[in-house]
């Protein structure tokens, strides 16, 4: 479905094989962005993102963040990749699964990830055995999570300074969470555009993930507007995202890697509480005493339902002018979809023998 929705005329060949930046937020779901009519969120970036790609409407994941990553990782649905929670070493990936990195190795990308990886903390499972050339991430499913099995975070961790795994070595960066893996992530891209082969970067921000901290000048706003302490950090996370989506654009603007880019914007599940309000709550009153309520574009349920405001999230595809800007999907796409079709555009064919139906579902 998603490859008709993208309307390719066939493979890449070896010469315009596109550089991959794939952006996945934690948390945030479809109904928190400008664009899809969110009354108070600011995201300027993220919106001139939506008018310049293929936007699809009904793109469907997961209801929690885990199964989703291990769908799009592998183009097969998280049962058969073993990943059936988000802990207690339930979301480990199946060894046997063939990863994206994997496969757009075959045909001569290096592959980046910076953020969170959530498939498995033990040495097997983690990016660096599963096809990524550069890893700079957490553990667990948060920055300072840890449970009593082998999921666990640095400990003490936090979002500002967070120590990270980098190739194997813990260190300890400077800054907000969100903002040191876009800076790694650029950094890296940086050196890696420079040489002949094409590369992959997969952005896997902890943001807008509890416990919804943000940086003080991406909060204030919606603290003056009157929100609750935890809906403020969580729509102020969101807005700190935009900003580096805002850095991202500008970077491929200088190195003019526009046209040779594609680029996504996803997130892996429905919104949070914090987002969306729990069954009547409000999300804080303003000066004046109104309560602000709840939005979710009209959809029911949030992170963890099956309902569709667990599991509808935005989904944005650009790629130069390959694709139209400012087209809109409404056939019902999944996060099994995007392995075959970034697959097809880096010209590797996943319908063969060498990767048989059970092992790519997605179209």
């Amino acid at each position: 479905m998603l490859l008709a929705g993208l309307l390719l005329s066939g493979a890449a060949s070896a010469s315009e094989r596109p550089n991959i930046v794939l952006v996945i937020t934690d948390d945030q779901g479809y109904g928190v962005l400008g664009a899809h009519g969110h009354p108070w969120i600011e995201t300027p970036h993220l919106d001139a993102l939506h008018g310049q790609s293929v936007a699809f409407e009904r793109f469907l994941v997961s209801p929690t963040c885990a199964p989703t990553r291990s769908a799009l990782m592998t183009g097969r649905h998280p049962m058969r990749n073993g990943v059936t929670h988000t802990i207690l070493e339930r979301e480990r990936m199946a060894l046997d699964a063939t990863t994206l990195p994997e496969v757009l190795g075959s045909v001569g990308y290096v592959s980046g990830i910076f953020g969170k990886w959530h498939l498995g903390d033990e040495d097997a499972y983690q990016p660096g055995a599963r096809g990524f050339d550069e890893v700079f991430i957490h553990g667990a499913g948060g920055i300072g999570q840890a449970y009593e099995c082998s999921c666990a975070d640095a400990p003490g961790n936090g979002y500002f300074d967070p120590v990270v795994r980098h190739n194997g070595t813990f260190v300890r960066t400077e800054g907000f969470c969100t903002d040191v893996f876009f800076d790694a992530a650029l950094g890296w891209i940086d050196r890696a555009q420079e040489g002949d082969a094409p590369f992959f970067a997969y952005i896997s921000t902890n943001a807008p993930h509890g416990p919804f901290i943000a940086p003080p000048a991406s909060r204030a706003r919606f603290e003056a507007m009157g929100f609750s302490e935890r809906a403020a950090g969580f729509y102020g996370m969101v807005e700190n995202i935009d900003h580096n989506m805002g850095r991202l654009e500008a970077f491929l603007a200088s190195r003019d890697l526009h046209r040779d880019t594609v680029v996504i914007f996803m997130s892996d599940n429905g919104t949070t509480g914090a987002g969306a309000g729990s069954g009547d709550a409000a999300l804080g009153r303003t000066a004046g005493g109104a309560e602000l309520r709840p939005f979710n574009a009209g959809m029911r349920g949030m992170k963890g339902s099956v309902h569709e405001g667990g599991v509808r999230v935005p989904f944005l595809v650009r790629w130069g002018d390959r694709f139209e800007a400012g087209r809109r999907v409404d056939t019902v796409c999944a996060h099994i979809d995007v392995l075959p079709t970034l697959a097809e555009l880096a010209g590797v064919d996943v319908s063969g023998d060498a990767y048989p139906r059970d092992q790519v579902e997605g179209r």
